[in-house]
């Protein structure tokens, strides 16, 4: 069974995330202070971690970096009050592999916490590959086989966010954050919808197999099993 620590001070908030896990069948350790939680992480070897940014005894960002400085790659969910573009970039720096904003709801807690870890341990290569894509991120380019895809750089930005999640939802509020680094998702925008549209006819040409799915009222998934 997959294994997430999750270090949050809040008993409530703790209450509520380890039961949405445990009922998506994760297994989940609660640490409620910074200096347990790494010491915890340390000793059981977790699959993913949780971690909130302001905690008692030792804050979410200095127990990341200390585990990053004993070469810890565990993906690293961040979870702060702090919204701004200023803050979410600082987790990101020290260790942290996503960020998401309190409140939040937990369908897409859970949600990120699957897309980590699908991630590879260490996700610094080159060249990305998602059943027939291949994406390369020093040369930006991208191709399907042997056809050559020539893409704009949003659109090249979506894909390889889409390419390093595959198989897995992306939620509309997720990728506005993440590719285009909303800090709100605007109550009504086609924004993502047109993008995508585009994306997936240079993606999925004539006669190939449909890689880009619409997930009605969900989002959308790059699914290449």
């Amino acid at each position: 069974m997959t294994q997430i620590l999750l270090i949050e001070d809040d008993p409530e908030t703790a209450d509520a995330i380890v039961a949405e896990l445990t009922e998506h069948g994760f297994e989940v350790r609660w640490a409620p202070d910074g200096i347990g939680g790494l010491d915890c992480a340390r000793e059981s070897s977790p699959d993913a971690l949780i971690v909130d940014r302001m905690l008692p005894g030792m804050d979410g960002l200095t127990v990341i970096e200390a585990l990053r400085k004993d070469e810890v790659r565990t993906p690293v969910l961040v979870l702060s009050a702090l919204g701004a573009v200023d803050d979410r970039v600082r987790g990101l720096r020290v260790g942290g592999d996503d960020y998401l904003t309190k409140p939040f709801a937990l369908v897409e807690l859970v949600a990120r916490v699957e897309a980590l870890l699908r991630r590879p341990i260490d996700s610094r290569e080159t060249t990305l590959h998602a059943g027939p894509l291949e994406l390369d991120l020093i040369e930006r380019a991208v191709r399907r086989g042997e056809r050559e895809i020539d893409l704009l750089p949003r659109e090249f930005r979506l894909l390889e966010y889409m390419m390093r999640r595959s198989d897995q939802l992306l939620t509309r509020a997720m990728l506005l954050e993440e590719v285009w680094n909303y800090k709100f998702v605007p109550a009504t925008t086609n924004l993502i919808d047109v993008h995508m549209g585009r994306l997936r006819h240079k993606v999925d040409g004539p006669g190939e197999t449909q890689l880009i799915h619409n997930v009605r009222g969900s989002g959308f998934i790059l699914r290449v099993r």
